[in-house]
C-alpha cells in the first residue's frame, strides 16, 4: 500500500467575503505542482457560501461535476433548462460533455456548505446530462453506501457518470473497525474525511484531512469518534 497524507490546512485557500474556499488540488488562484489530480479526479473544493450569495452563470465542458452540499441548500440553473433545489442530503451530477453553463446560488440566509467534485470524463464530447438524488434516509450506519458509481453499473440506486469511479459516504461510529475493498484494484482512493477522526494504516487522519491511497486492493479503516467519510475511487491512469 502506498498512502500519502493531506492534512487539512495542506491545501489552498481563498477568501472572497461572500465565499470561503479550501482547494485540495490546484484551482483558479491556487497553484501547487505537486497538487494538480489524483487519477482521474481533478477537483475537489470544500466551499462556504454566504446567504443570498453564489457562483454566476459560467460554462464547463468536458469534466463530470458531483456537487454535495453538507449544510444548507443550492439553487442550480443551467442551459440544460434545470432549475432544481439540492438540499443537504442530495447529491447532484451534471456531465458538461460538449459544453453547459449553469449557475449556483445560496438561495437561503444560512451558510451554504458545498463540496464540488471534478472527474475526468472516459471520452470528451459526450452528450450533456444532469441528475440529482436525496440519499438523506439511505446511508446506513457503519457501512459505506454508493452515490455515485460508472453508467453500467447505475442499477444499484446510485447516480452514474461517464468514468470508471466510485464514490461512497458512510457514517461511522467511534470503535468500529472496518476493511473497505477497492472496485478495481488498479483503481486509487482518495479518502475525504468529512468530519471525526480515523487511523489507516495507523496513519491517524482528523476532520478535514485526506489521504490518497494506492498500489492496494483494500483498507482497514479504524474510527476513534463519530465520522462521516467520502470516498473517491478512480482510475489512476
Amino acid at each position: 500500500m502506498n498512502l500519502v497524507l493531506h492534512p487539512s490546512d495542506s491545501r489552498g485557500a481563498a477568501d472572497f467575503g461572500w465565499l470561503k474556499a479550501r482547494y485540495s488540488f490546484s484551482f483558479a488562484n491556487y497553484f501547487n505542482p505537486k497538487k494538480t489530480e489524483f487519477g482521474k479526479l481533478r477537483v475537489l473544493n470544500d466551499d462556504l457560501v454566504k446567504g443570498g450569495m453564489g457562483f454566476g452563470t459560467h460554462p464547463h465542458r468536458d469534466m463530470e461535476i458531483i456537487s454535495i452540499p453538507l449544510k444548507g441548500s443550492i439553487k442550480h440553473k443551467d442551459s440544460m433548462d434545470h432549475s432544481e433545489i439540492i438540499k443537504a442530503g442530495e447529491v447532484q451530477v451534471m456531465s458538461a460533455g460538449t459544453g453547459v453553463e449553469h449557475s449556483e446560488f445560496n438561495p437561503s440566509q444560512e451558510e451554504l456548505n458545498l463540496l464540488q467534485i471534478w472527474i475526468f470524463p472516459d471520452k470528451n464530447g459526450l452528450e450533456p446530462r444532469y441528475e440529482q438524488k436525496d440519499f438523506s434516509d439511505k446511508i446506513k450506519k457503519n457501512e459505506f453506501t454508493k452515490i455515485v458509481v460508472p453508467k453500467e453499473k447505475s442499477n444499484n440506486g446510485a447516480l452514474w457518470i461517464n468514468q470508471e469511479a466510485y464514490l461512497s459516504l458512510g457514517d461511522f461510529d467511534s470503535g468500529i473497525t472496518i476493511e473497505h475493498y477497492l472496485e478495481n484494484q488498479s483503481h486509487g482512493v482518495y479518502v475525504f474525511l468529512i468530519e471525526g477522526s480515523l487511523k489507516i494504516d495507523g496513519n491517524k487522519l482528523k476532520s478535514r484531512d485526506a489521504a490518497g491511497v494506492t498500489d492496494t486492493s483494500s483498507l482497514t479503516m479504524e474510527f476513534e469518534e463519530f465520522s462521516r467519510v467520502l470516498l473517491i475511487e478512480v482510475p489512476m491512469n
